[in-house]
């Protein structure tokens, strides 16, 4: 059973999540970076300290799947089915979306990435925060994602708000992403 943090912890983490502050906190593979999705300024922040190109989008993750009833409805009950039975779990989708996720989450695409983790403190910390988040490995682009608190505030330093402390879930690596019409891997296998 993995540790959940002290409660104040996760209070913490989840006021300056809903405040628009950026955090990092263990997620299944490696450490992640995190903010509410609805937030420009910090989006724009995580896609800063990544050096990530904004037109490639970033998977949202969530504690449960009625957290994405925005987009799931306008799929069929044959991909819905497909999706709901892959979760909780390492998971990611590519969905459709022409309206629900804001167009700072899916870049240049007309779909957005989600999941529904089964990581205790990604589960724990989108309850209290009581939305789903952005979820993307805590690493500058081109270098290997953090494995580790010292690892992501080696990278970081100060430039985080707040480092959520915990353990990942063990997978070695990040969890694999698909399609959800066609079934392809965009992203492990």
């Amino acid at each position: 059973m993995m540790h959940r943090p002290a409660q104040y912890r996760l209070r913490r983490a989840a006021a300056l999540l809903r405040a628009g502050k950026v955090i990092t906190h263990p997620t299944e593979a490696v450490w992640g970076l995190a903010c509410v999705p609805w937030s420009a300024s910090a989006v724009a922040r995580i896609l800063l300290l990544k050096q990530r190109d904004p037109a490639k989008g970033l998977v949202l993750v969530a504690d449960h799947v009625s957290r994405f009833q925005g987009v799931l409805p306008l799929l069929s009950e044959e991909v819905q089915e497909k999706i709901i039975a892959s979760w909780p779990g390492p998971n990611t989708w590519v969905v459709p979306d022409f309206a629900w996720a804001p167009e700072w989450i899916r870049g240049d695409h007309h779909s957005v990435a989600i999941r529904v983790s089964d990581h205790p403190l990604t589960v724990a910390l989108c309850q209290a925060a009581n939305t789903c988040l952005v979820s993307t490995s805590a690493n500058p682009a081109g270098l290997e994602p953090a494995r580790s608190q010292a690892d992501a505030q080696r990278y970081f330093r100060s430039a985080i708000d707040y480092y959520l402390p915990g353990r990942t879930g063990g997978l070695a690596q990040p969890t694999g992403i698909r399609d959800a019409l066609s079934g392809q891997y965009l992203r492990g296998a």
